[in-house]
């Protein structure tokens, strides 16, 4: 989440700008994180040398092992709430905490399982939970028992207080233009209007998935056209599958910066940027700017491989961006990555450059040994216990 609205947030089509992250020299928000240089531990370090990434070492990485595509909500209550996609692919789970830190051992609540057939009976995949109107609801990806690879995007909505109690009511399919591959929904608003941005395969198209933005009449359905903002053009966008995937967005300094994730889920996977005038109409992607190069990557002296699918929140102190994503600790995988259940839920600090645009850094070091479990066969979750889930090779068309 971020400072504004429901945010961080989320965007539209691309255009490739070759110098890419719009002119103008915007200073930074009096009192906001600014990046520094990096140290030789990947750790940006403020003008008194302390290491940023942490806000006061408040953090150590990684914050929740086995649990990729994190999402956390900053919400009204004080509380952060945090979903992930569990390596059995079967289950959507939250935990709660006051604090980032507290989220690393605060009980996890399975709020749902998946179906034992027909639809929701697989790939339950990267859930994101927003608070709109005075009700709870939950995005995630599913598909079939009986057609694995037939991903589409559905909707839980609580309308109690407490996303802990009341009842899961599944509302459905958020039904999109094309009865194709999508998932990784998010929502946002802007001056305004809601939208909903996520990653489908358009019919037709030279790829495996782009990003699409529509603006939404309610929690649950699309109005309006819908807009490609960034298809995979670029060769980092397109090792292994051409994957444009996991749109997030925050909203600083008079633009909306919407991140997304590339290319395969190992150590190619990486993160590309997105940007727009926040006066600008969001819904023409020719007021998106793309930048040519990846603005998160793997890094082999921090040891951290694949980050991605991110999301933003803000520290404790109100004010501190952090950033929300997965990585491995390790390049070389045995099998299909999608079987290696060791994409782990880290956070760092997010900088941002004196023209106002966010600076990333790399991948921060962990603060501590972790078991060198590389076999997607022999993996266990090292929090529940479950069984890393055999799935076959990834098919995303």
């Amino acid at each position: 989440m971020s400072r504004d609205d429901d945010l961080p947030e989320t965007p539209g089509r691309r255009r490739a700008l070759k110098g890419a992250l719009a002119a103008g020299a915007l200073l930074a928000v009096p009192g906001m994180a600014e990046a520094q240089a990096a140290d030789p531990t990947g750790r940006p370090a403020d003008p008194t040398g302390t290491p940023a990434d942490a806000v006061g070492a408040r953090y150590r990485n990684p914050l929740v092992r086995n649990r990729a595509d994190p999402h956390i909500h900053r919400h009204t209550d004080g509380f952060y709430y945090f979903t992930a996609t569990a390596p059995e692919y079967d289950r959507i789970i939250l935990r709660r905490s006051r604090t980032l830190r507290g989220l690393a051992t605060a009980t996890e609540t399975v709020l749902w399982t998946k179906h034992p057939s027909g639809a929701m009976g697989a790939h339950i995949w990267a859930p994101e939970i927003h608070h709109i109107d005075g009700k709870w609801y939950i995005y995630f990806a599913s598909a079939p028992a009986e057609d694995i690879w037939a991903i589409r995007i559905w909707v839980l909505e609580n309308s109690g207080p407490d996303p802990f109690k009341g009842t899961w009511v599944e509302r459905g399919q958020l039904r999109t233009a094309w009865e194709t591959f999508s998932l990784d929904a998010t929502t946002f608003t802007h001056r305004g209007s809601r939208y909903l941005a996520w990653a489908q395969h358009e019919p037709g198209m030279d790829n495996n998935t782009a990003v699409w933005l529509s603006k939404m009449s309610d929690p649950i359905t699309l109005t309006g056209p819908q807009v490609r903002l960034t298809t995979p053009e670029f060769g980092w966008e397109r090792v292994g599958y051409r994957v444009n995937e996991g749109p997030s967005v925050i909203k600083r300094n008079g633009r909306l910066f919407m991140t997304y994730s590339a290319s395969a889920t190992d150590f190619n996977y990486c993160m590309g940027l997105l940007t727009a005038d926040a006066r600008s109409d969001l819904m023409d992607p020719a007021n998106w700017a793309k930048s040519p190069t990846p603005v998160f990557t793997s890094n082999d002296t921090t040891e951290q491989y694949g980050p991605g699918h991110n999301c933003f929140t803000v520290a404790e102190d109100g004010r501190t961006d952090v950033l929300v994503y997965h990585a491995r600790q390790y390049k070389e995988i045995v099998g299909d990555p999608l079987n290696d259940p060791n994409r782990h839920t880290r956070v760092q600090r997010l900088g941002w450059k004196r023209d106002g645009t966010p600076d990333f850094g790399i991948p921060v070091a962990d603060d501590r040994p972790v078991p060198d479990a590389r076999s997607a066969t022999d993996a266990r979750s090292a929090t529940d216990g479950h069984p890393a889930t055999a799935i076959p090779p990834k098919e995303r068309a």
